[in-house]
């Protein structure tokens, strides 16, 4: 895998790329206090073997996820549908290699990855495409990997708002019904973390997180 490459996935732009486009580095500030988001990367590094393979989903500016796998040795793949993101992380996280597609409709290898982080890149799809979704990725990771996946755990479907600026639909599951989803792609969750978190936007407000610290065991679900 080469470190930094960028690769674009042709003119192809789901409704997520414009408004994070926008958005740009903005995210990385106003998410930077999150002390959830880095206790779940500190409890996934600590299962992690050396030069693990570990794939970032929503993969962002690169920081803190990638740049904290990186930084510990780790063979980083990110992967966002934003190219303004891409570029931002691949100049900021030189030492992980980052791809500009939707990961809806990137090949993933069964078992091809050590663990998988999913940091709240699920909430501008479909129930549907969120379950299918995560059963892949769970596939993706060899068994005992692990899995981090955060979410706002709202049980909302297509809904209007309005994200730093920017017009977003939003669908989600409650709680329960996450934690479940992970269970019925075939992972056992191991913790729960419940929290309040209020991004450092002015037009931010307090937002419910929800972080699953899982781990693959056996064959995932199909």
């Amino acid at each position: 895998m080469t470190k930094g490459r960028i690769v674009t996935d042709g003119d192809h732009r789901p409704p997520a790329a414009t408004a994070f486009d926008a958005i740009g580095a903005a995210y990385e500030k106003a998410f930077a206090g999150s002390e959830a988001h880095r206790a779940s990367l500190e409890w996934l590094l600590g299962r992690l073997e050396p030069g693990s393979r570990v794939l970032d989903v929503g993969s962002g500016t690169g920081r803190p996820t990638a740049q904290a796998l990186a930084e510990a040795g780790h063979d980083v793949l990110g992967v966002d549908v934003s190219p303004v993101m891409v570029d931002l992380a691949s100049r900021q996280v030189p030492h992980a290699a980052f791809q500009c597609a939707d990961i809806r409709e990137l090949p993933l290898t069964d078992g091809s990855f050590d663990a998988v982080c999913v940091y709240f890149s699920l909430l501008q799809m479909s129930r549907e495409e969120q379950s299918g979704l995560v059963r892949r990725l769970a596939r993706a990771v060899r068994s005992g990997g692990h899995l981090v996946l955060a979410t706002v755990p709202l049980d909302v479907q297509d809904v209007e708002a309005v994200f730093m600026g920017q017009p977003v639909r939003v669908t989600s599951y409650g709680a329960e019904e996450f934690a479940a989803m992970a269970g019925g792609a075939g992972l056992t969750v191991l913790r729960q973390d419940r929290t309040v978190f209020t991004p450092a936007h002015p037009e931010a407000i307090p937002e419910p997180h929800l972080f699953l610290y899982c781990r693959r065991d056996g064959d995932p679900a199909h």
